[in-house]
């Protein structure tokens, strides 16, 4: 009986991959078992459609290097059974697990690997989304990397790991018996910066670009209101030129959250805050994350960087309130029957918007018949919890021809950036390593107010009505235009500016 049960488990062959819950890499075990019966191919392990046709793959992949299955019952199981598997990557463990049980590649060997890609037909491998994530777990499990050629570079930046990048299966196979030997691959380097809009280009609109300033220097969510053709896109498209690099330990993350979503270009690290703007159709799973695969939604996308919402009141109005959670905690949760997947989304909200659908509430000779009425329905669309946690708006006016044509050149993106630099050095230096990455995440405790400065923010408090957390966002700001003056503790003057911020929206009693 001993020895049946020896021989047994000699006949499993087994590999390592990984699923993917949020941005965090699952071990997932590969267990092959070949066996006397009827010839058949068996996934179990609650495998998703994708997975479920790799044995169609495999077997295809086989059959272009001359190899074919055993006219018996194999057997692939997933373990563990209930941690649903989804996507193309199981490809290529689940065809190493057969190879390992049909004794064509050694077992202990491979045991010391992870894999993950999807096989084509004649048994190249393609790329899929995840690799970075799933390098740094193989790294701290002390196991290499398996993943397609064209990934390596990606896979390398999990640091100290064995990283083993066959452009096809055949590769892996002569690798792994001796016939030849897979160069390392280097990291792949740093994302390019794609030029962007220059502020000199910007002519007037002192207020808009002072609210821009400061927004850029605390991370500070910003609602800019106009008519059309005022320049609120304009504005938006400068601010990540204002932006500082990420950290190394903020670069990690974001690029970790593009390589899940497969958005990781060429495997290089991104090192500049992302620039999201989607449309507003958008749906809610479009934003916040989710569909059939929970993948991450623009909020995470945009994490650590800027997202950009033109038309903010034309969104879903479901997909607006679901943006409420990710911009007060920095992460969304994506429930599912299966489990609940959370997504870093710790991203600095730009907003535009027309006061009223028709755009010229205000301007006697061009508003509707409807005014005011029709501003305040428009307006209407976002709800007061969504406004109560945004931190700056601004009332963008169209300059006139005369204005355009005497404005002196404004100051150049990279002086404006300087100054940005410098009061998110003074915040780094203020908060640590450890502590909040910009003042629109600090404690208002956290925060020094000289006592005439503590005055009248309580002041506004009570006669402007704001919310608990109104009055956290009024001292988070005021703490930022401080930073900017290279002052220590915060000065009436700073409350007053970030007051004259939080001005009520054309047409609408807020």
């Amino acid at each position: 009986m001993a020895s049946h049960a020896r021989k047994s488990s000699h006949a499993i062959a087994r590999a390592r991959t990984f699923a993917f819950a949020g941005i965090e890499a699952v071990p997932v075990e590969v267990q092959v078992q070949i066996s006397p019966g009827l010839p058949t191919f068996l996934v179990v392990g609650l495998p998703d459609k994708a997975v479920g046709e790799a044995r169609e793959r495999v077997r295809a992949a086989l059959s272009s290097m001359g190899l074919a299955l055993p006219p018996k019952r194999v057997l692939i199981n997933l373990a563990p059974a209930d941690l649903l598997k989804e996507g193309s990557h199981f490809d290529l463990p689940i065809a190493l697990g057969v190879l390992a049980a049909m004794d064509i590649l050694p077992r202990d060997e491979l045991w010391g690997y992870a894999a993950l890609g999807e096989l084509s037909l004649d048994g190249s491998l393609n790329p899929v989304a995840g690799v970075l994530p799933a390098a740094i777990g193989a790294s701290s499990l002390d196991l290499g990397l398996i993943c397609p050629a064209s990934q390596g570079g990606e896979a390398a930046w999990a640091g100290r790991i064995e990283v083993l990048a066959p452009g096809d299966l055949l590769s892996l196979i002569n690798h792994f018996r001796g016939d030849q030997v897979l160069t390392p691959p280097e990291p792949a380097g740093i994302a390019a910066a794609p030029p962007g809009p220059d502020l000199a280009d910007v002519k007037g609109m002192e207020t808009a670009k002072r609210g821009i300033e400061i927004a850029a220097a605390g991370g500070h969510n910003m609602l800019l209101i106009g008519p059309p053709g005022a320049g609120k896109s304009m504005l938006a498209s400068r601010l990540s030129g204002l932006l500082p690099d990420l950290t190394p330990k903020q670069a990690l993350e974001v690029s970790t959250i593009h390589s899940v979503a497969g958005q990781l270009e060429g495997g290089r690290l991104v090192m500049r805050p992302p620039y999201r703007e989607p449309h507003n159709s958008a749906s809610q799973a479009a934003l916040t994350g989710g569909g059939q695969r929970a993948k991450p939604g623009e909020v995470s996308l945009a994490h650590r960087g800027v997202l950009f919402l033109d038309e903010l009141p034309e969104f879903p109005k479901q997909a607006l309130e679901a943006l409420r959670q990710p911009m007060e905690a920095g992460r969304t949760t994506v429930a599912r029957a299966q489990a609940h997947i959370t997504y870093p989304a710790r991203f600095q909200l730009i907003a535009a918007m027309n006061p009223c659908r028709c755009g010229y509430l205000g301007d006697a000779a061009r508003e509707c018949g409807r005014a005011p009425r029709c501003g305040e329905d428009y307006q209407n669309r976002i709800s007061g919890p969504v406004l109560d946690r945004i931190d700056l708006a601004v009332e963008v006016q169209p300059a006139s021809a005369a204005e355009l044509a005497r404005a002196p050149q404004g100051e150049p993106s990279a002086v404006v950036a300087g100054r940005v630099a410098r009061a998110r050095a003074a915040q780094f230096a203020r908060y640590g390593e450890d502590g909040p990455a910009s003042n629109a995440e600090a404690d208002s405790r956290d925060v020094a107010l000289d006592p005439e400065a503590h005055r009248l923010a309580e002041q506004a408090m009570d006669r402007l009505r704001l919310s608990p957390r109104g009055y956290t966002r009024l001292v988070r700001v005021s703490r930022t235009i401080a930073d900017l003056a290279g002052v220590a503790a915060v000065r009436r003057q700073d409350v007053a500016e970030a007051l004259a911020f939080r001005h009520r929206m054309p047409g609408r009693k807020v």
